[in-house]
This record gives C-alpha cells, structure tokens and sequence, in this order.
C-alpha cells in the first residue's frame, strides 16, 4: 500500500513538473485573453468562464473578438469547429491508446487533451498503466488550473489598465506552438510537414483566406506521408 501511494504521488509530481515549462510559458497568453474578454464588454464572470469551460486559447480568443463584432451563431459556431478541429486528429492518434480504458479515464484525459498534453504524449507507453494515467491527469490538470489562473490575472489586468493587445502579447500564441513543435522535428517526413505547413499557413495568412489554417494542416499532412512513402520505396 506505501509503494502504492509513493508511486501514485511520483507520477503526480512528475505531472505537474513536466508541465510547468508550458504552463509558465502561456501566461502571456492567459493575460491577453482574460484582457481582451473584459474590455470587449463581457463580465468578469462570463471571462472566467471562457477558460473554465471551453479551455482552448486559440478559440477562446477568436470566439470573444466574434461576439463583440455581433457576428452570427452559425459563424461564430464554424469558426470555433475549424480552430478546434486539430484536436480531432489528437484523439485518433491516441484512440489506441485510450480507447480500452473507462470511461472516467477518457472523458477527463479527453477534456485535458490540450496542444500542451498532446506534447507529452508521444511516448509509446502514455497512458499505459494507472500511474501513467495518474501523470497524464497531473500534467493536464496542473495546466487547466494554471490557465484560470492566467485568465484572472489577465481580467484584474484588463480592468484596470490599458489594452493590452498593443503589448504584442500575442506573439506568445506563436511563441507557444513554435516550442512545442520543434523539439518534435526528428525525422525527415516530419521537417516537410513542418515546412510545408509554414509555407502556407503563410500563403494563406496572406491571401485572407478563412480556412487557410486547415488547408495548411491538410497540406502538411500529404507532404508528410508522401515523404514518408517516398523513403519507404526507396
């Protein structure tokens, strides 16, 4: 029973430690949003809420700006599919994983499934065994609360002084993805995915075009796979 509990703690704070550099690392993020949230007319509540319930930066910033600009239902509803729909690709390439654990196990690692989460889950042996379990709830759970707590900051902030948009905290959004995804780059396949996603995110960013960070992904993905077979027949 000691031992239990001793791992049980262990892979709690391992969670929590393997984490910190990324939660620390969004708390301009976490400022903007909370700012942006109150000085677009929404209560401090309401701001709060944003992180509370849907716990996804990205969307959470585009939904507030969409709102404030009396957008429609439907639009602000497409976007917020399109922003989040990486994620769907995040639980088919861990659905082996997941998929033969409880239900409880999955829909609270589900919910937790952030960029951030996702990034400690290439091991091949995540989430194998209650302890590794217990690390993925720590890691995820330790970055929800630390997220809130950046979107409060971000609210008292935004309250009391001025936009903080003009700051350039927003480069924190690209700053975040850039740390997550170069450590990754350990193969050929993956460096033309990565380039190739650059390239036209950059295209597309350009052009105005609304679905341009799907297409880019979508693109991506094909001159990563094309690599791939291109090496495997060779």
């Amino acid at each position: 029973m000691l031992n239990a509990n001793r791992g049980i703690k262990l892979s709690l704070r391992k969670g929590v430690i393997d984490m910190l550099p990324l939660s620390l690392a969004v708390i301009p993020w976490g400022i903007l949003f909370g700012s942006i949230a109150v000085q677009r007319g929404f209560s401090w509540l309401e701001a709060q809420m944003f992180s509370a319930i849907i716990f996804g930066g990205a969307v959470q910033i585009v939904t507030v700006e969409l709102i404030a600009d009396n957008a429609s239902l439907v639009t602000v509803l497409f976007t917020a599919f399109v922003i989040s729909s990486r994620h769907f690709l995040y639980g088919l390439s861990l659905r082996e994983k997941l998929s033969p654990k409880p239900l409880r196990w999955r829909l609270g690692l589900g919910f937790l499934l952030t960029d951030e989460l996702f990034a400690l889950s290439g091991h091949r042996r995540a989430y194998q065994g209650k302890l590794r379990l217990i690390y993925g709830l720590a890691a995820g759970g330790s970055f929800y609360l630390a997220w809130n707590l950046w979107t409060f900051i971000g609210i008292v902030a935004g309250a009391s002084l001025p936009d903080l948009t003009e700051l350039g905290l927003d480069f924190a959004i690209a700053a975040t993805f850039i740390a997550l995804v170069v450590p990754e780059i350990k193969t050929l396949p993956t460096l033309a995915a990565v380039i190739t996603a650059a390239i036209f995110s950059l295209i597309f960013s350009l052009w105005e075009f609304e679905l341009g960070l799907v297409c880019a992904a979508l693109l991506a993905m094909a001159a990563g796979f094309t690599v791939q077979q291109l090496r495997r027949s060779v």
